[in-house]
């Protein structure tokens, strides 16, 4: 029988990223069942919305390329009209990023509590209703800070991005405010930035190859109608192939749950390395009575 992977113990850089694959491998199940369950509405709103805008942008290359265009009307009219739409996917791409990276880290924290097992639909919907706000919040802010440190150099920018990112591992697994999250994470991140940002980039690299090989089939469909286009006279773009172009990039999504995982276990690496906070949680249960190992869980 594989042996489940504990998620708090210190790490090394090689042991983060073989464990955040290997704990996918051992709850790709529940977690794919989450992420539908807790994600699938904005994952439709996103997908319904980005079907309808490229279907309005398709349509306005085909009737450009058409006998029938104006030439002299005015090409910002197409563009405004669409603003709104643009504006909308935006805001659900940003409530369905902080809905996968809520479900994620509730599931880490069930799992930890329940010693290693998978927890309940009801048990992560106590979780997920209670921590979705504050992520979100604490998401905001974040973002606010590493965008003002890139405003003001560079540098500074991609340090507080990685300071940034334990900030929901904080509040979540610890159940803190987001003042407490915000100066801990500066004092988890002392002396450990690189190993972290070293885990950050190697992920980022896969998820984007990933999201290359994915995107494979809609450059070819893509290019397919071009070609069509060119050799047949037929539109330039079609609402089929908007379509499938929209449900292969929002099935991609799933790959973020990777990058999470793996700033999880960085944050259960930093806790460990400098507090021990398991290892001492495990001493103090030592001769005390044994309690239930699927105790529900406090409800919020």
């Amino acid at each position: 029988m594989q042996t489940k992977i504990e998620l708090g113990k210190p790490r090394d850089f090689g042991e983060i990223i073989g464990d955040t694959f290997a704990f996918i491998r051992q709850n790709f199940k529940p977690l794919l069942k989450y992420f539908f369950i807790f994600c699938g509405f904005f994952l439709l709103a996103s997908a319904a919305i980005n079907v309808m805008l490229q279907v309005r942008v398709f349509d306005a290359v085909n009737y450009a390329s058409s006998a029938a265009y104006d030439r002299a009307a005015n090409p910002w009219e197409n563009i405004i009209g669409v603003l709104p739409e643009y504006l909308l996917l935006f805001v659900i791409t940003i409530l369905m990023y902080v809905s996968i990276n809520v479900m994620v880290l509730c599931y880490t924290a069930l799992y930890q509590r329940k010693q290693n097992t998978p927890p309940t639909v009801e048990e992560m919907w106590g979780y997920f209703k209670y921590y979705y706000l504050r992520i979100l919040w604490a998401s905001f802010v974040c973002s606010l800070v590493v965008i003002g440190g890139t405003i003001l150099c560079v540098l500074p920018g991609i340090y507080l991005y990685v300071v940034m990112a334990l900030v929901p591992s904080i509040i979540v697994i610890e159940n803190a405010s987001f003042g407490y999250a915000f100066n801990q994470s500066f004092k988890l991140i002392k002396d450990n930035w690189w190993v972290t940002f070293g885990v950050l980039v190697v992920i980022y690299l896969i998820l984007y190859f990933a999201n290359l090989v994915v995107a494979i089939p809609s450059v070819i469909l893509g290019a397919g109608s071009v070609f069509l286009h060119l050799f047949k006279g037929t539109s330039a773009l079609s609402i089929p192939a908007a379509i499938f172009t929209t449900i292969i990039q929002s099935f991609s999504y799933v790959f973020q749950m990777l990058m999470i995982l793996a700033i999880n276990l960085c944050y259960f690496n930093l806790t460990e390395t400098k507090e021990g906070t398991s290892l001492l949680g495990r001493i103090d249960q030592f001769g005390a009575p044994d309690t239930a190992t699927d105790k529900a869980p406090e409800e919020y």
